[in-house]
């Protein structure tokens, strides 16, 4: 009954906003995607009973002076294929009005929040991954005084949306956080070449003990600081939070504190630069819900170290997916641009980006520790300390040249290494380990006319299985794709992903692809049909795995 008022509450005040369009701005987007499957067992997709699956979403955005109000219509009949089963429905699945001014802002109903980087909490939605973690309940952000900024939340989180509202966890999650720009606070710095922006935050949910066989926290904290600093070339961010006892499914119901630490260090000017991260995490799964699991609940967001991919040999088939339980990761990144003029720079110059990013299992240790001790602590781990463990490794180079105004080339090559015994993505046990060759090749016909390809090859280390030396996994692929854009408004291409490898031969499945796409102002419209493979969709180190299909795709894309 609660629930209900509060949103028949948010949805008639946006109504009274609305019916006064005339002295306000209205925005928004919205996106339709339409799937129609058949069954195709050679790759093992299945049809759907309903045949037909459709995602819709429409987010409508109202401001007038200092009131602002907005709604999201979503509506899945059903959700398409690797949807979460907790996304089923039609109705309101965000709703919110807010007022601010100088000195306050203030927002009642649907909240999207982030403290730092997110170590403690990051409210978001990524509607690519199916995710969606908004808290339903009050902000409130105050500025005292210019460089001061001090922000709350309380409310409960969305852990659904079935048959057509919201659903909610068990916990409720409240949370404060302060930051200050020290060079407009502190009148010695403000003309100082150096740029101080410190913070910190503080984050608790409430949970029933509802568990007969422990005894459980019902209030667990995360804290926290964070230092931000700018100097010339340089800049520096650092966060440092630990978690309270927070016995959960993730560890096993375990009595330890958690921790969670990253480091970013860059230098940046013309021509170069680098950036190399570093993050330290142990029993950072902080959920609303103790019971949950996967995706599930999260309260906090913990910063892939990995390079974002793009191509889809790479990012869909063995990617890494953040450790909540327990990671040190570290990355480095340099790009370098060659002059021009140069040798090897040519007339249009020559970009280079070098990639490596690592994680590992945390060290802990049992020494001291009786298992059978009632506080339920089941080891230590301090900050950064390693364990000679791997669980990824990923070197990556590319290579960005241009040859005259029309004709571009892009040389890419990747080594994976991934641990499948702990970030699991397929049937193979141990080591997985690839190496990718990629050359894309961009050639403009006319002002309006141009042509681009991609040729991929993924190879993979060999096992033995049954006295014989065979290639792990499914094997080798190949992609093959062509895009041609005929002028400002169509595009069609053609791909096909081949599994030429595969250690079974009858199973060297090709899977054609072809879309056609047409784009005016704001309105994206593409139809596309052929065969997917099974694989994962990967966002900031958060997959979600998607299924085999066979069938067409039309999708509809607006913004007003």
């Amino acid at each position: 009954m609660k629930k209900f008022t509060l949103s028949a509450l948010i949805a008639f005040s946006a109504f009274q906003s609305f019916s006064q369009l005339d002295k306000g701005t209205i925005t928004g987007n919205l996106e339709t995607t339409f799937q129609y499957l058949n069954e195709d067992s050679i790759i093992g997709a299945t049809q759907p009973a309903s045949k037909g699956l459709l995602n819709s979403y429409m987010n409508v955005f109202y401001t007038n002076g200092k009131i602002r109000a907005g709604i999201r219509f979503e509506s899945y009949l059903p959700r398409i294929q690797g949807y979460p089963s907790n996304f089923d429905g039609t109705g309101l699945g965000m709703r919110y009005i807010g007022y601010n001014n100088d000195f306050i802002d203030i927002t009642v109903g649907s909240i999207y929040e982030q403290f730092g980087s997110g170590l403690s909490l990051r409210a978001y939605e990524d509607r690519a991954l199916g995710f969606d973690n908004m808290l339903d309940g009050v902000r409130l952000i105050v500025k005292p005084k210019k460089g001061i900024t001090l922000k709350g939340v309380y409310g409960y989180q969305r852990l659904g949306f079935i048959e057509g509202s919201i659903q909610h966890g068990t916990g409720i999650v409240r949370g404060f956080d302060g930051e200050i720009h020290v060079n407009e606070v502190v009148s010695k710095f403000k003309n100082s070449p150096l740029d101080i922006t410190i913070g910190g935050s503080f984050v608790s949910k409430y949970q029933r003990d509802d568990n007969s066989a422990l005894i459980l926290p019902e209030n667990v904290g995360v804290y926290g600081g964070r230092l931000k600093l700018r100097y010339k070339k340089f800049t520096f961010e650092g966060e440092y939070v630990t978690k309270g006892q927070d016995p959960s499914e993730d560890n096993a119901y375990n009595y330890n504190v958690g921790h969670a630490a990253v480091f970013n260090l860059g230098f940046n000017q013309k021509g170069l630069g680098i950036l190399l991260s570093a993050k330290s995490v142990d029993n950072m799964s902080y959920r609303s819900d103790r019971t949950k699991q996967l995706q599930n609940g999260l309260i906090n967001f913990l910063p892939a170290l990995t390079k974002t991919h793009t191509y889809n040999l790479v990012s869909s088939l063995y990617p890494y997916a953040t450790q909540p339980v327990g990671e040190i990761a570290f990355q480095a990144e340099v790009m370098y641009t060659i002059k021009k003029g140069t040798l090897l720079g040519g007339k249009y110059g020559t970009s280079i980006n070098a990639n490596f990013s690592t994680a590992y299992r945390p060290m802990r240790h049992t020494s001291g520790i009786n298992p059978m001790d009632s506080t339920g602590v089941t080891y230590t781990s301090g900050l950064f300390d390693m364990s000679d463990s791997l669980y990824w490794s990923d070197f990556n180079i590319s290579i960005t040249k241009k040859f005259g105004k029309k004709f571009n080339l892009i040389l890419n090559y990747y080594n994976q290494k991934l641990n499948n015994d702990v970030a699991t993505v397929t049937k193979e046990t141990g080591f997985l380990e690839t190496n990718v060759f990629i050359i894309e090749a961009g050639y403009k016909l006319t002002n309006s006319q141009s042509i681009r390809t991609e040729i991929q090859g993924l190879f993979i280390n060999k096992k033995i299985k049954d006295g014989v030396s065979v290639a792990a996994d499914k094997g080798d692929w190949a992609t093959f794709l062509v895009e041609y854009t005929f002028n400002s408004n169509w595009f069609v291409s053609v791909m096909d992903q081949y599994n030429f490898g595969n250690p079974v031969a009858s199973k060297r499945e090709h899977h054609p692809y072809v879309s056609i796409g047409y784009i005016r102002e704001a309105t994206r419209i593409t139809v596309s049909y052929g065969r997917q493979r099974a694989g994962l969709f990967c966002v900031g180190g958060i997959c979600r795995p998607v299924p085999a299909s066979n069938g067409l795709t039309f999708s509809l894309t607006h913004s007003f």
